[in-house]
């Protein structure tokens, strides 16, 4: 384990100053940079940033904060010494300087006082405990989705951050880009009439239990911590297949596994966009059954989700289609569109293709400034993960199962409503 010292930013300087009782008697020169001269933001006015678990997608994630003059990144967290090295060298280099701390352990990243949010994007295992952790330390999340494991960690996780008054930001960036947001605006608005279907592409309609892997020799605790990367995952002897946190979602996934599998890991974007179009953002749907090749589910207001993985115009990843009375539009990761009539799409606006998470990271450190809602906040994940775990749990079991998403039960169902939750390795529970 390493850390480096903490670099003595214009506020730490005060602060120490000021304790010593010498303020004005200092001969200290404080740079432009450190009074947010010479067009930067002076460090008293940047939020300061820490990372846990930065892999493939969190290194992208962290280029966006990286990028953006009112953040400063000081620590990472990560249980593989590979990443924790690469990491800091990336952070180091973009500032000059050695100063990026290096940690095992996310307790001792989150004690410090001078952090004000993370980046997470560990495995899945790890999403919702670690952000629920982050949460009670007092930081402010944004956290790579699938965000949770189960209907009841995705309950807990809002709770846990209405209570605490942190903000919180789940990684479904596609929110925050224009061309989903237009198609968005055109449900909710009633220019494709009454709504009542929406389609969403998961990606995958298939769930196993996990599996378990050959041992393999475990590497010193130092290069891997195995122990720390189960975390609250069911224990399972090491195999360097298991450190790809997508391992088991190529063959489904549904509790147990390290991965969200079934509909959860594509579905944290298009199910949510569905929810979003349906003005669904506190509720989920009532009933889920397997068709065929398809899952259909409806909400209470009798409006149809239909998640399917083809039959789609060729718009790109992650494509959604609502429909209304009067009129249909489509859209995906190309920014571009399908509709029953040009001129519903006149007012589309810029054309952002790929998904980017610019936007969506530029929200989430407004709100951490303002306090206020970010577009994907803890109580809208917990909804529109718990639409895809229902999902899944109905593709597990094979049959249509029904949702009361007042009580977050299946009525009558015992053998549903054990899988609403699972049990947690200790001592990761929250």
């Amino acid at each position: 384990m390493s850390k480096q010292n903490v670099p003595l930013n214009r506020r730490r300087f005060l602060q120490r100053a000021a304790q010593a009782g010498a303020l004005l008697a200092l001969p200290q020169v404080i740079p432009d940079t450190a009074l947010g001269k010479s067009g930067r933001v002076a460090p008293s006015e940047r939020i300061v940033l820490g990372g846990i678990g930065i892999g493939n997608r969190g290194r992208y994630d962290l280029g966006c904060f990286l990028h953006d003059p009112e953040v400063q990144f000081v620590a990472v967290c990560d249980v593989r010494a590979e990443r924790r090295k690469s990491v800091k060298e990336m952070v180091d280099t973009r500032y000059g300087n050695q100063d990026c701390a290096t940690y095992i352990d996310m307790h001792e990243l989150l004690a410090r006082s001078d952090i004000d949010a993370v980046l997470i994007a560990t495995g899945p295992n790890w999403h919702g405990t670690a952000s629920m952790l982050a949460a009670q330390a007092g930081k402010d999340v944004y956290c790579e989705k699938p965000c949770t494991r189960s209907i009841a960690q995705s309950l807990k996780l809002a709770e846990v951050f209405r209570r605490t008054g942190r903000v919180f930001q789940a990684g479904t960036q596609r929110r925050s880009l224009p061309n989903f947001a237009y198609a968005v605006q055109l449900a909710r608005s009633g220019k494709l009439g009454k709504l009542h279907t929406l389609h969403a592409h998961p990606m995958g309609l298939k769930t196993v239990t996990s599996g378990w892997l050959p041992e393999e020799p475990l590497p010193p605790r130092d290069e891997v911590d195995w122990d720390r990367y189960l975390g609250p995952a069911a224990w399972r002897p090491y195999n360097r297949q298991l450190l790809n946190a997508f391992h088991f979602e190529k063959g489904g996934g549904m509790v147990g596994g390290f991965g969200g599998g079934g509909c959860l890991e594509w579905g944290s974007h298009c199910v949510d966009l569905c929810q979003w179009a349906n003005d669904a953002d506190a509720t989920a749907p009532v009933e889920y059954e397997p068709t065929g090749n398809q899952l259909h589910a409806r909400y209470a207001n009798g409006v149809k989700l239909v998640l399917r993985n083809d039959g789609w115009l060729p718009l790109g990843s992650c494509p959604v289609r609502f429909e209304g009375e009067t009129g249909w539009v489509e859209t995906g990761d190309d920014a571009e569109f399908g509709a029953s009539s040009p001129a519903l799409l006149a007012g589309r606006g810029v054309k952002i293709p790929g998904y980017p998470a610019d936007l969506h990271i530029r929200d989430f450190l407004d709100c951490v400034k303002t306090r206020a809602r970010t577009r994907a906040d803890a109580d809208i994940a917990c909804y529109a993960h718990i639409a895809c775990h229902a999902a899944n749990i109905a593709l597990f079991l094979g049959r249509k199962v029904v949702y009361d998403p007042q009580k977050h039960e299946f009525p009558g169902d015992e053998e549903a409503n054990r899988l609403r939750s699972e049990a947690l390795r200790e001592p990761w529970r929250v």
